[in-house]
């Protein structure tokens, strides 16, 4: 489990919830909203370590007393994180702390009868070790309706030592009743910079590649870590370059078995058709500055001065376009082959 010192990026909600816990007035309901792997799940687990560590009261005293004499001064706030050591901190790294629930569910939605269950049913259950009781939904997004109502009686008026915490990827799925009682805290993307250094300094990724899967992962740093590490996004990077470069020059027959072979790894798609973008991105940057040097691709300097003498600026906006398109109609569950088949021949149009 991550401490806050561990956590790229998100410096407004980590300064939001220390500065909670330093001035011991955490809110009792909580929306840590964005999509998966920007840090919702590492941010939440943090705060609750952090909030119920019984190794650092001094520490919150000393910060608590700062703020007080110098109240703006939220980075104070950034030098707190848990122990690591306590019993309460051990507690919460194995998620064995009897004060913490996570709720759980087996259909595809969190039913009405989940939330009764595992938090209405529980929350005058006074806390047993801690000072406070807290229950974290993940994947929020998928309560119910009638779930969500049940779960706004008790964000309503909870006990004073109940904190809730919903995990949501899309806020706007939440009822506005429950958004105007919780503090909503988005995360944003991270600097490309920031990620690409992460992954060349500290996951030991070769810097080229790590400033593609940077560009590529649009400031995800769960999305780009995990493709750190993975062989298969370099075999798919070079499966995208290999297409782009040739496809020019392919027929008929070329275009089908390029169809066959996409379709292959159906489930990358958007991260294939992603690569495909950040290639007709160095091309058009290449037309317009002639700059080598801001290229993301520059090992394939060659082939992108060639594509970009070859091609006007509305035959590259146009393929962007036509590659965006794609990934709207095969979201939409349009034919696959055909969705592709369209794009490559689009490509082929525009050379």
């Amino acid at each position: 489990m991550a401490d806050f010192k561990d956590i790229i990026g998100q410096e407004h909600i980590k300064k939001n919830l220390l500065s909670a816990i330093a001035k011991n007035k955490p809110s009792h309901a909580y929306i840590i909203a964005g999509e998966q792997g920007n840090g919702r799940t590492m941010l939440t687990e943090a705060f609750i370590k952090t909030l119920l560590c019984t190794g650092n009261i001094e520490k919150k005293h000393s910060i608590r007393f700062h703020l007080q004499e110098n109240p703006s001064d939220l980075k104070a706030v950034l030098g707190l994180d848990a122990c690591d050591i306590c019993k309460s901190c051990l507690q919460s790294e194995s998620h064995n702390n009897p004060d913490v629930t996570y709720v759980t569910h087996e259909g595809a939605s969190i039913s009405v009868d989940d939330i009764r269950e595992q938090v209405n049913n529980r929350v005058d259950i006074k806390p047993l070790v801690s000072d406070y009781k807290i229950f974290v939904i993940r994947d929020a997004d998928k309560m119910t309706e009638e779930a969500q109502n049940a779960l706004l009686k008790t964000i309503e008026e909870p006990p004073e030592y109940v904190i809730i915490i919903l995990i949501s990827e899309n806020e706007n799925t939440l009822l506005s009743t429950i958004l105007s009682r919780c503090v909503v805290l988005k995360t944003r993307p991270i600097d490309k910079k920031t990620i690409a250094e992460y992954l060349s300094n500290t996951l030991q990724m070769e810097p080229y590649s790590a400033e593609i899967a940077a560009n590529f992962c649009q400031g995800n740093m769960g999305r780009a870590i995990h493709f750190a590490g993975s062989e298969n996004f370099i075999e798919l990077k070079n499966s995208v370059l290999s297409l782009m470069k040739r496809i020019d020059s392919m027929l008929a027959v070329d275009i089908v078995d390029a169809i066959n072979k996409i379709a292959e790894d159906r489930q990358q798609i958007n991260d294939y058709l992603d690569l495909m973008l950040l290639w007709y991105r160095d091309i058009l940057m290449f037309k317009v500055t002639k700059d080598a040097n801001i290229l993301l691709y520059k090992d394939e300097y060659s082939a992108i001065s060639e594509q970009a003498s070859k091609r006007g600026y509305e035959d590259i906006e146009h393929i962007i376009d036509g590659i965006s398109t794609a990934k709207l109609r095969l979201a939409a569950n349009v034919n696959f082959e055909t969705a592709i088949e369209l794009m490559l021949l689009n490509i082929k149009d525009g050379c």
